[in-house]
This record gives C-alpha cells, sequence and structure tokens, in this order.
C-alpha cells in the first residue's frame, strides 16, 4: 500500500502539474472567497469535480482517494507497532491531507502560495513512503 500510495502521489502531482500549466480557475465560482474555509472548501471541491476542466475534476477526485488510501496506510503502519513504520506513514498522511486542504485553499482563493505548499506537501510525502518502503523492508 506504501508503494501505491507514493505512486498515486507521482501520478495526482503530474496531473497537477498539468492542471497548474492549462486551467484557469475562474475568480467566481461555488466556494470562491468563502466566509467559513470548511464550507467553501466543501463547496469549491464539489465545483472542480462536477463543473471544473476534466484534468481538475481528475486531479480533485484524486486527491480524495488518495487522502483515503494515506489514511489507511497510517492506520496499517501504527498497528505494526514499529514506532518508525508508525511515524514516516503518519507524517506521509498528513503531508498528503495538508496537500489536499491547500489545494482546496488554492480553489477557494487561487492564490499561488497554496499551490506551491500543495507541491512541496506531495514531495515530502513521496520523500515519506520512500522511506516507509526502506524500513518495511528491514
Amino acid at each position: 500500500m506504501a508503494l501505491g500510495a507514493a505512486l498515486l502521489v507521482l501520478v495526482q502531482s503530474s496531473i497537477g502539474v498539468a492542471v497548474n500549466l492549462y486551467v484557469t480557475v475562474p475568480a467566481h465560482h461555488s466556494g470562491a472567497h468563502p466566509s467559513d474555509y470548511l464550507s467553501g472548501s466543501v463547496q469549491s471541491v464539489v465545483w472542480a469535480i462536477t463543473r471544473g476542466a476534466i484534468a481538475l475534476a481528475i486531479h480533485a477526485a484524486l486527491g480524495l482517494a488518495l487522502a483515503f488510501m494515506a489514511i489507511s496506510v497510517a492506520v496499517r503502519g501504527v498497528r505494526l507497532r514499529r514506532r518508525a513504520i508508525g511515524a514516516w506513514a503518519v507524517v506521509a498522511g498528513l503531508c498528503v491531507i495538508g496537500a489536499g486542504f491547500n489545494g482546496a485553499s488554492f480553489l477557494d482563493f487561487n492564490n499561488d502560495v497554496s499551490s506551491l505548499i500543495m507541491a512541496l506537501l506531495a514531495f515530502a510525502a513521496v520523500a515519506c513512503y520512500t522511506v516507509l518502503l526502506f524500513l518495511l523492508r528491514t
């Protein structure tokens, strides 16, 4: 599962680059500039999946699937009762979830820094999953 999560993060990041280069998120859509971050972000993600460009819809839907996968890997890592494996799995999961929140924030406010943080957290998640795979071999 850790290998699958790492590969999925890479695929997700690749689609994210395409979205960043070729998709323009309109300034006004359901969820844009919300007064309540969480409900606005949910509306933005639903808008992206249902009405956004195809690459954006795939990126958002895959991001949700990836979040569930990251949580599953973290739970399994903790259940192994090996501190290092559990810790790296949890940190990887937090990186994936943090990237997702920054993606939602980008949809909400269209700030480039959110896109940058999303990418950096994705890179960190891949690094964590790589260390996790190494630890699982030993």
